[in-house]
C-alpha cells in the first residue's frame, strides 16, 4: 500500500460527531493506504463530499445539525457513491430506512476493524466501473442482455423495461445483471451477496431484501405482483424469462 502514488490512492469520507472515533477509523484505513477526508456534522458531509466526490463515504446516523438518514439520501440524490451507514444503535429500523434511503451497506457499533476494512473493501471493488467485464452465460446483444421486458445495456450501465430507461443505482444494476446472466435460474440471497456486494460472511442477508424490494418499486407496474423480478419463497430471486 505504501508504494501507491497518491493519485491511485481511494478517498474515504469519515463523517462522525465523536473525535475519538473518527482517530482511530482515520488511522486504520491511513495505514491501509487510503486518503482520508473528515467531517463533523450532516451539513459538513454533505458540502464536502459534493466538493471532494469521496470514493466511499462511512456515515454515523446519530449526527448534530443533520442527521445521518438525511445526509445519506441527500448524497445520492445527487451522484452515487457508496455509503456505509455507522451505527451505535442496534435497531432494525435504522438500518431498513437507511439501506432505503440508498446506504448500500451497515455496520454496528462496536465493530472490529477486521470487519469494517472488508465491507470498505467489497463496496469499493464492486464500484470500479472498470472492474465489471466479467459476464457469465449471458444470452447478449452486443453488450446487452435482454430477458422478456428487461434490456440492460452493460456499457452505459442502463436498464430499461419495455424501452423505458429505469434510474437505478450501480448496485441495483449489479443485482440485476447477476440476476439476467442467469435467467430463470433462483439465486440465494447469500449468493447475491456475495458476488454482488462481495463478502461471503460479513453480509446481512436483509441487505438483499430490501435492495430487491427498492429494484422492484422501481421496475415493477405492482410491486404486490411483479412479472419481472420474481421471489422463489424460502430460497431466492430470478428474472421472469416469459416463458
Amino acid at each position: 500500500m505504501d508504494n501507491l502514488l497518491e493519485s491511485d490512492k481511494k478517498t474515504i469520507l469519515i463523517v462522525d460527531d465523536e473525535q475519538p472515533i473518527v482517530e482511530i477509523l482515520a488511522y486504520n484505513l491511513q495505514k491501509e493506504g487510503y486518503n482520508i477526508l473528515e467531517a463533523g456534522d450532516g451539513i459538513a458531509a454533505v458540502e464536502i463530499a459534493l466538493d471532494k466526490r469521496p470514493d466511499l463515504i462511512l456515515l454515523d446516523i446519530m449526527l448534530p445539525r443533520m442527521d445521518g438518514l438525511t445526509v445519506c439520501k441527500k448524497i445520492k440524490s445527487l451522484f452515487d457513491v457508496p455509503i456505509l451507514m455507522l451505527t451505535a444503535k442496534d435497531e432494525e429500523i435504522d438500518k431498513i430506512l437507511g439501506l432505503e434511503l440508498g446506504a448500500d451497506d451497515y455496520i454496528t457499533k462496536p465493530f472490529s476493524v477486521r470487519e469494517l476494512m472488508a465491507r470498505i473493501k467489497a463496496n469499493l471493488r464492486k464500484n470500479e466501473v472498470k472492474e465489471y467485464t466479467e459476464i457469465e452465460k449471458t444470452v447478449t446483444e452486443g453488450k446487452k442482455i435482454v430477458v422478456g421486458e428487461l434490456e440492460l445495456d452493460l456499457d452505459k450501465f442502463e436498464a430499461k423495461v419495455n424501452g423505458n430507461v429505469i434510474d437505478l443505482t450501480l448496485r441495483e444494476f449489479e443485482v440485476l445483471k447477476f440476476l439476467a446472466t442467469q435467467s430463470g435460474q433462483v439465486i440465494t440471497r447469500e449468493v447475491l451477496l456475495e458476488k454482488v456486494w462481495g463478502y461471503e460472511y460479513y453480509g446481512d442477508i436483509r441487505t438483499v431484501d430490501v435492495t430487491v424490494r427498492r429494484i422492484r418499486g422501481k421496475i415493477e407496474k405492482d410491486t404486490t405482483n411483479p412479472k419481472i423480478l420474481m421471489t422463489k419463497r424460502g430460497v431466492g430471486y430470478y428474472i421472469n424469462t416469459g416463458n
